[in-house]
């Protein structure tokens, strides 16, 4: 074998063990961006109506180009959240936030960094409402795990990355928040957003 089919030899299985890493990659942005969707469509408040988005895009931004390699296949990657339980969980969600609503602003509860509900101090409260915090934050929680489950099982992904899977939508629980709620940093502390 001569020098240059050597090389292209080691060139082309470079190039085919680069292509097979695509499928082990962890699909971070499409999942932020699916996180960002549902934590929006699960906070919308009924007076808010979804009107059509503008075009902000670009001449440029619409020409495709086409690259070799996992980065562009990441790019393109599509993240499944439109299972049946899915969208169930994310029906049930919305429904609960009206509830949740007051409880935020009155920073009885807030959004941790691991993406679930806090329930702070209640002592202050209606043994009533206590009890109805403590229902609620539960409801949400299980929903929200639930949630991070099924993404990743609709996505084929590895269940060891539930807990990135969380962490992405901390991010938007958080990101999504009223002025004024508590939301938790990432090094742990709280504070109003």
């Amino acid at each position: 074998m001569t020098r240059k089919r050597h090389w292209l030899l080691v060139l082309f299985l470079t190039f085919v063990a680069s292509c097979v890493t695509v499928n082990i990659y962890f699909p971070a942005a499409a999942i932020q961006e699916a996180a960002d969707k549902i934590v929006e469509d699960v906070r919308k408040t009924p007076e808010q109506k979804p009107g059509p988005k503008p075009d902000k895009s670009s001449r440029m931004d619409r020409i495709r180009v086409v690259r070799l390699g996992p980065a562009e296949a990441q790019a393109a990657m599509d993240i499944n959240v439109s299972t049946p339980a899915i969208r169930s969980l994310q029906a049930s969600m919305a429904g609960r936030f009206p509830q949740l609503q007051p409880f935020y602003a009155r920073n009885v509860i807030g959004e941790g960094s691991n993406g679930l509900l806090t329930v702070f101090d209640t002592a202050a409260l209606p043994l009533k409402e206590r009890a109805d915090v403590a229902r609620l934050a539960d409801q949400e929680n299980r929903d929200r795990q639930a949630l991070y489950a099924e993404i990743v099982r609709a996505n084929n992904l590895d269940m060891g990355r539930i807990g990135e899977v969380q962490r992405l939508f901390a991010n938007s629980w958080r990101g999504k928040s009223s002025p004024g709620w508590l939301i938790q940093l990432d090094s742990g502390q709280w504070v109003k957003k």
